[in-house]
């Protein structure tokens, strides 16, 4: 069931919203050759522990997974898509794309923001990496009170398609705010006019994943979801507020 929030939500929301994007921002300085994806997990329990707030991702049990998340950071490289778990033995290499994905949890309000990076001089998915950025903004630009859920999926996977790439199968964006993932679930593709209708105070984490080659997935482990042919995939992601004016994008510093 999709729940509205209330305006002392959204101004909780907003605060939240800022804070993650800080400690997101923080984190990607971080990156460079040599270090363990369990370095920024390490950091982002620090950064986030002088906030206020809490990882929203820690100990979190998915629908259907058999343990709960054991990280506060989601570190995706390559391949893989979403979800990946950081790892003191996976160290970040020269021309890796590496996706970003946290949770904030601040005043009992959730927000969740993504971002990938590429590390080094590597500009062979630069323009996979813009693209899917774009896409978020397209996607973003439909949030307004009477479209729909299809109208944001529509806008994502133009941008996607148009260039090129292909949009990620099976995974995509959802509701956020009271909890980690809450309804509606907006898919990647999809068509105007379809799904939920939106309305002002619906909060959405809309999320775009494209891959190089194939939109099929697979698992790795538990948590991982990777490309099915290994391409190289990247994921952006923004908690935004759905108000009378339009979208409103509430991770952004």
């Amino acid at each position: 069931m999709v729940k509205l929030k209330s305006a002392d939500d959204i101004k909780k929301l907003r605060e939240g919203g800022k804070i993650l994007a800080k400690v997101l921002d923080d984190i990607s300085a971080l990156i460079q050759p040599g270090i363990t994806t369990w370095f920024l997990e390490e950091k982002a329990r620090e950064l986030i522990s002088k906030t206020g707030g809490r990882p929203a991702f820690l100990n979190f049990k998915p629908t259907g997974a058999k343990r709960p998340y054991p990280a506060a950071l989601c570190v995706s490289i390559n391949n893989e898509i979403v979800h990946g778990v950081p790892n003191i033995n996976r160290t970040i290499s020269d021309g890796d794309v590496v996706s970003l994905d946290l949770g904030l949890v601040y005043k009992n309000l959730f927000t969740d923001m993504a971002k990938t990076i590429i590390v080094g001089e590597n500009t062979k998915y630069r323009k996979l990496v813009e693209t899917v950025r774009e896409s978020l903004l397209a996607g973003i630009k439909e949030a307004w009170p009477g479209k729909h859920i299809g109208d944001i999926g529509m806008a994502i996977s133009k941008v996607i398609i148009q260039n090129g790439f292909s949009v990620v199968e099976g995974l995509g964006g959802h509701g956020v705010g009271f909890s980690v993932h809450e309804d509606p679930i907006i898919p990647n593709e999809g068509r105007s006019g379809q799904g939920e209708k939106i309305s002002a105070g619906l909060v959405l984490a809309i999320e775009p994943m494209a891959s190089f080659g194939s939109g099929k997935i697979k698992m790795l482990d538990d948590f991982t979801f990777a490309t099915k042919d290994d391409s190289i995939s990247a994921h952006f992601e923004h908690t935004i507020v759905v108000t009378g004016e339009g979208p409103e994008i509430i991770t952004k510093l």
